[in-house]
């Protein structure tokens, strides 16, 4: 035990255990877990260890049980059987370690949330990383609380089903489907049924942020669903299945050079590539050898094959052009700033279709431009508040 010993002093140990007052303990119990915490240790030391945190685990005094929750609560030095224990302490000393400690299986996780009551059901809801096991187990068994704090967590995996589960169950929560609506990816299925529960703002964030299918685009689009926009451009380039997409647009009469004009003005190359394959009904990857790999002509030939207006063709051809000059640079905000950077150049070099699409495109200019400033701002709070 020498690597203990000398994280350690029999002074500190005796202390833990024979201190007189609970103050003298759990200070020495803060002390030991410190050191432990920093120093390697071997396979037997790591047993001892282990061994004076059973101590501390099992003590009389609240303070001492809680410097170790607290101190070690994220540590992979706690055994199982202490995590589990502390687990079923009083709250201000099971919630640190039962939000962060890696020593508990999803077995402990679920049962925790089946039988833990609120606090806890919300602690693991928080973890560092849920499975789709204990998020089910949230979404059953769970009060609101703890099923908004795992929605909000885009840490917690969730299956498809255990969102279904959530808004069927929380269909009138305003928090849960708020929480559900701002996750970083939700299914296409879950998406549609939020848009039609959540209210005008939570709307607006899931028709700019995530995918919906092109039926729905549509339906919003021209105005079905009162006081709700969406940008079918904006839907084009997250849909999964452009190809699908495009040729509802076509079925619609909605796949217009216009809407074509805007895409490609944003660096939507690939619906630029499937709407023009849908118009002209040539495949694909004869299509994309076209527009990128046939010269000069290879885009003439595609665009009027694809019935285009040919007044525009300078502009689809200077917008192909710029897109071909630019790079992605890796930066942070790479594809925000490489579509700025897009709508700059082709606003300045080509004939834009009419009046709407100019204000159209520069009015993403400006919110491009308004999201930049909104994430710096962010990033020099973030920098003075951990100064």
């Amino acid at each position: 035990m020498a690597t203990t010993r000398a994280a350690l002093t029999d002074e500190d140990i005796r202390t833990l255990v024979k201190g007189a007052t609970p103050d003298e303990r759990a200070f020495a119990a803060r002390k030991i877990c410190r050191r432990l915490d920093a120093a390697v240790l071997s396979d037997e030391d790591r047993r001892h260890a282990q061994e004076i945190l059973r101590v501390m685990a099992y003590d009389a005094a609240e303070m001492v049980r809680e410097a170790l929750s607290v101190t070690l609560k994220s540590s992979p030095l706690v055994p199982h059987d202490v995590a589990v224990r502390l687990a079923q302490d009083v709250e201000r000393i099971c919630m640190p370690i039962l939000g962060a400690s890696p020593a508990f299986t999803d077995a402990d996780l679920v049962e925790i949330v089946r039988i833990g009551g609120p606090l806890r059901q919300v602690a693991v809801a928080k973890r560092p990383q849920v499975s789709k096991a204990v998020t089910r187990a949230i979404v059953e068994h769970g009060e609101e609380d703890a099923v908004e704090a795992a929605c909000a967590n885009d840490n917690a995996e969730f299956a498809e089903e255990a969102l279904d589960a959530a808004v069927a169950r929380f269909e009138r929560s305003e928090r849960v489907l708020a929480a559900m609506a701002y996750r970083n990816a939700l299914p296409l299925a879950v998406t549609e049924k939020l848009v039609s529960l959540v209210g005008d703002r939570v709307r607006d964030h899931l028709l700019n942020r995530h995918e919906i299918s092109a039926e729905l685009s549509l339906e919003i689009a021209m105005g079905a669903q009162e006081r709700a926009t969406v940008d079918l451009v904006d839907q084009a380039a997250r849909t999964s299945d452009v190809k699908a997409f495009v040729s509802h647009l076509r079925e619609n009469d909605r796949l217009t050079a216009s809407l074509l004009l805007r895409a490609l003005a944003q660096g939507h190359m690939t619906f630029l590539e499937w709407g023009l394959a849908e118009l002209a009904s040539v495949p694909h990857h004869r299509t994309w050898l076209m527009i990128h790999d046939a010269g000069p002509l290879g885009l003439k030939a595609i665009y009027d094959r694809a019935g285009m207006p040919a007044r525009l063709y300078g502009a689809f051809r200077a917008g192909v052009d710029t897109y071909h000059s630019m790079e992605f640079d890796g930066g942070a905000r790479d594809r925000e700033r490489f579509q700025e950077r897009m709508l700059q150049r082709f606003l300045t070099q080509a004939e834009i279709a009419n009046r709407d699409d100019a204000d159209y495109l520069l009015d993403k200019m400006d919110r491009l431009s308004a999201d930049a400033r909104t994430a710096y701002q962010a990033r020099a709070q973030d920098r003075s508040v951990s100064a």
